[in-house]
């Protein structure tokens, strides 16, 4: 099984000059290769494969001299990289690649020959750079990713892999219904609900004043490379709070149940309401859930997705009578059928662990018990991952 850990390092100066040129590299490969290709493709209707890509090293070190300063497994890792990016374009995994820029994210790879003891990461060509390990994984270390953030941070992620097979995944044990919404980040089947920490909001202010400084800069000086490196600390510290707390409370709900079920969000449509764009985008709804499918594979639990199209909010759970609307402003309402109260966002959780259960049973055995099957120097974070149980007075979040 394998596992990644990111750690931050900390490189010398003539290390960052050193690192800068390989990144200028790596960056001017993946453009060549991707201009070459598109090329070759108007002309004979064919991409060139990954060996094909390799095929051009050679003849380009001795054209430009100063390419052979890179280690040679570098650009192989981009020309590698390059051949999947096509292979998951053509399967309708992700877009056609992109031109890579020199002012955003810039990253390497080193496949093999890393070494790492005492507090120190050996890279080809770098030599030994000081890091930062707070979790090392038994095993074998496979590639090592050197990242250098916009902020002007480096960072190394390390693949181990330990040779154990992944755990068998199982449904025996506690269902848990998932709902995702705006004003409470996630409401489970059991009535606990989680508030909405509203990272962006919280420094909203901070972002907009040091935007409008950015803005007055003139383009190309020092001072708005200043400027700018001032802007994306501000986002980094909302992307590292939202990370925060996606890790929290999608380990809390792993943790706690053995098959967990949410509903499919077309986020992409969402956002197209402009009036809730932002608060949309804010959630991140897409990172938490791809953060409950692997840690739940990773313990062997069973992580499922029902359809969006499934009418969770508008079905009473309790008789399955079905309203014909209900409006979001409605957040709790009366079955005319069976006359009980619900709370509209429960109702909903209730309903997807219900409907997740009905699809698990069609293919095995129903061995959950969750219900009836029926037809989902960094700042600390102060966002813990507490419930707010139904009924509670007050929110319980900690700091």
């Amino acid at each position: 099984m394998r596992n990644v850990a990111k750690v931050r390092i900390y490189p010398t100066s003539e290390q960052q000059i050193a690192l800068s040129k390989a990144f200028g590299c790596a960056r001017w490969w993946w453009n060549y290769a991707l201009s070459l290709n598109n090329e070759t493709y108007k002309a004979t209707g064919k991409g060139l494969s990954r060996q094909g890509y390799n095929d051009q090293l050679p003849p380009l070190k001795k054209q430009f001299p100063w390419l052979a300063q890179c280690y040679s497994q570098v650009l192989q890792s981009v020309s590698l990289n390059l051949s999947q990016a096509f292979i998951n374009f053509f399967e309708g995994r992700s877009k056609y690649p992109n031109f890579k820029s020199k002012h955003g994210k810039q990253s390497i790879q080193y496949p093999q020959h890393v070494r790492l003891h005492d507090g120190v990461i050996k890279l080809p060509k770098i030599g030994e750079v000081k890091v930062k390990l707070h979790r090392v994984f038994d095993g074998q270390l496979k590639t090592v990713t050197v990242s250098l953030s916009k902020t002007g941070k480096y960072y190394a992620s390390l693949l181990f892999d330990d040779g154990t097979d992944e755990p068998e995944i199982t449904s025996q044990g506690k269902a848990v219904g998932i709902d995702l919404g705006l004003t409470h980040f996630a409401i489970t089947s059991d009535g606990s609900k989680f508030d909405n920490p509203k990272h962006l909001k919280k420094h909203e202010r901070n972002l907009k004043r040091k935007q409008r400084k950015l803005s007055r800069k003139q383009k190309g000086s020092k001072r708005r490379a200043k400027a700018r490196r001032l802007v994306a600390r501000v986002h980094e510290r909302i992307a590292n709070t939202r990370k925060d707390f996606h890790h929290k409370l999608s380990r809390k709900l792993v943790n706690e149940n053995q098959v967990i079920i949410v509903e499919t969000l077309a986020v992409k449509n969402m956002v197209k309401n402009h009036n809730l764009a932002k608060a949309i985008s804010d959630c991140g709804w897409s990172e938490f859930t791809r953060q409950l499918e692997y840690k739940a594979q990773k313990n062997g639990k069973t992580y499922l997705e029902i359809n969006r199209f499934f009418p969770s909010s508008k079905t009473c759970h309790v008789c399955l009578h079905q309203v014909d609307s209900l409006s979001l402003e409605i957040r709790s309402w009366t079955c005319s059928n069976c006359k009980t109260h619900h709370d509209r966002d429960v109702n909903a959780a209730i309903n997807i662990r219900d409907e997740g259960l009905r699809v698990l049973a069609l293919g095995t055995s129903a061995t959950a018990q969750g219900g009836n099957v029926r037809p989902k120097r960094g700042r600390k974070s102060s966002v813990e991952a507490v419930a707010v149980e139904l009924g509670s007075p007050v929110p319980l979040w900690a700091g």
